[in-house]
């Protein structure tokens, strides 16, 4: 049989693994569907791998009085939290207030008060922040999360970094995300629910014929070919899902997309504690400054338009000079660019809706049938945000089950994903009990594995007694042991896949370490020791 003439039939066909398309095939699988998902490079390997890193509600939005996207969001972050306690965690952000924080002059909000308060010249004033605060204590309910506190920055160590001119902040909740990871997660859950996940396969055509689809995918790797039957297809193809719909699918369609590039640097540790800031500048835009990887700090994000989504997108020079020059307003110290340890970009594909700015681009998502009488149905996906991305899935799934009555109903609220069943506050315990397992594990290999794993930590460690149980030692706490794991159950196939995706160890790692660990990997440990042979049996399956 050729390459070409290889065929399945499924459901459901989703492109795009980021977290939309992974999302949306976990629903679908755990109703009963058969669905494959095709991702032309890793999973989360452009937006979703992207982000600020946050489950939150969007506060700056209720000035675009996105109050429906606020409030889904902000009732999702404790049902997700539930979910996944082990990837996502709360965390507070501190508001500092100044007289002269200013809103975007085009925000609904800003364009009200600049008639009622014309004296205010497009300033916040504090009650006013203070009233949106409140709406996002209450829009969304909380059982875990605090609400919001007013700080004396004089006195609490979270004034310590900032500058003597602020006295007053406000302290609210959101919470942290591993991004990346989320995405890996819900993929493995689909598979483990029946879903067949291709990563590194493009689908090159998809063709209607009678009231079914034909989509052709190719291997990345080997170039092959295979031909599958769908009864409907799912466009979650993130900055490139108009060029879905035109080139691969080629439907006429008015509906579009808007690239947005946000970009992000990473610091040295700026300071020593673990709460997030939030600053407001005097150009109507916010950004936060957040603990990242116990010994750095994330600064981001911008909003500008991305023209190309075949253009890779990076921070820019001059994106990294604002992010330096705004923080650095707020800090004691400023940030010299050789403070800069990591930079990167990821593209919003957000749905064109005619706003006048990238920032003023409505960050909720459209969801777009397209069937043509009696002819296979499409779904179109755009936008989201990541912490609406469970939702989205239902949203999408409302528009797909009228397709498939014998689907099942609404299961993803509260099932958690693959190590996340222990309690939310229970990350503590799972380390203290590893590492009384583990004598040989420290601190910081104890808590990134818990953190990356939850429960399944002890899967991978296994029966080890020692570090030499583990195989060969790469960088960071990086292990034989742990690197056949991702690639048996995780779909890494790269060194990348591993130090910038299913964790940030790259910003532990030389060059010349990270190569070391892609030469290993691409030989697929035949060489690399016992557990190469003994302990890895599906590795060839990769």
């Amino acid at each position: 049989m050729s390459p070409k003439e290889q065929k399945s039939e499924v459901d459901l066909f989703v492109v795009g693994g980021g977290i939309n398309g992974c999302g949306i095939a976990r629903d679908a699988a755990g109703r009963g569907l058969s669905v494959a998902l095709a991702e032309m490079n890793d999973l989360a390997s452009a937006t979703s791998s992207a982000s600020t890193k946050l489950f939150h509600g969007g506060l700056r939005y209720l000035e675009f009085f996105e109050v429906r996207l606020v409030r889904e969001a902000l009732k999702e972050r404790e049902t997700l939290l539930r979910a996944m306690p082990h990837i996502s965690w709360p965390m507070r952000f501190v508001l500092p207030y100044h007289k002269d924080m200013r809103f975007e002059g085009n925000t609904p909000t800003s364009k009200i008060l600049s008639l009622v308060m014309p004296w205010m010249r497009g300033r916040r004033p504090a009650w006013l922040i203070r009233f949106g605060l409140f709406l996002y204590d209450h829009l969304g309910g909380r059982k875990i999360l605090p609400g919001t506190t007013t700080v004396d920055l004089a006195a609490d160590p979270v004034g310590k970094p900032l500058q003597n001119r602020f006295a007053k902040a406000y302290e609210y909740s959101d919470c942290w995300i591993e991004d990346s990871r989320l995405v890996v997660l819900n993929a493995r859950d689909a598979q483990a629910r029946g879903a067949q996940i291709m990563t590194r396969t493009k689908v090159v055509s998809a063709e209607r014929i009678d009231d079914v689809w034909h989509i052709t995918t190719e291997d990345q790797s080997t170039k092959e070919t295979q031909l599958t039957v769908a009864r409907m297809l799912v466009n979650a193809g993130g900055p490139w899902v108009e060029e879905i719909i035109r080139n691969t699918a080629r439907i006429n369609s008015s509906e579009g997309v808007r690239l947005v590039r946000g970009s992000h640097i990473v610091t040295r540790k700026l300071f020593d504690h673990d709460k997030c800031y939030f600053f407001q500048g005097e150009d109507g835009r916010i950004i936060f400054a957040i603990p990242y990887e116990t010994d750095f700090t994330l600064i981001g994000t911008t909003d500008a338009d991305h023209e190309d989504a075949s253009v890779k997108p990076q921070c820019t020079e001059a994106e990294a000079d604002y992010l330096r020059a705004f923080a650095s307003n707020y800090f004691k110290q400023p940030i010299p660019k050789d403070d800069i340890v990591w930079s990167y970009s990821g593209v919003r594909p957000l749905y064109d809706d005619g706003a006048s700015s990238a920032t003023a681009a409505t960050r909720d998502y459209v969801l777009k049938v397209n069937q043509d009488g009696e002819a296979a149905p499409l779904l179109n996906i755009f936008g989201g945000k990541i912490t609406t991305y469970r939702k989205l899935a239902e949203s999408a799934l409302e528009k797909i089950t009228p397709f498939f009555p014998k689907a099942g109903p609404d299961w993803t609220a509260g099932v958690s994903l693959p190590g996340g069943d222990f309690p939310v506050d229970g990350v503590a315990s799972l380390i203290q009990e590893l590492r009384e397992t583990y004598p040989f594990l420290d601190d910081f290999w104890a808590r990134r594995l818990i953190r990356a794993y939850g429960t399944e930590a002890r899967l991978i460690l296994g029966d080890a007694k020692s570090i030499g149980d583990m195989g060969k030692a790469f960088a960071a706490t990086l292990t034989e042991r742990e690197i056949i794991w991702l690639m048996d159950k995780e779909y890494a196939r790269t060194a990348e896949d591993v130090v910038w995706r299913r964790s940030r160890l790259g910003l532990r790692m030389s060059k010349a370490e990270i190569a070391e660990l892609d030469t290993w990997m691409t030989n697929a440990g035949k060489d690399a020791g016992p557990m190469a042979k003994d302990e890895a049996p599906h590795i060839e399956a990769l």
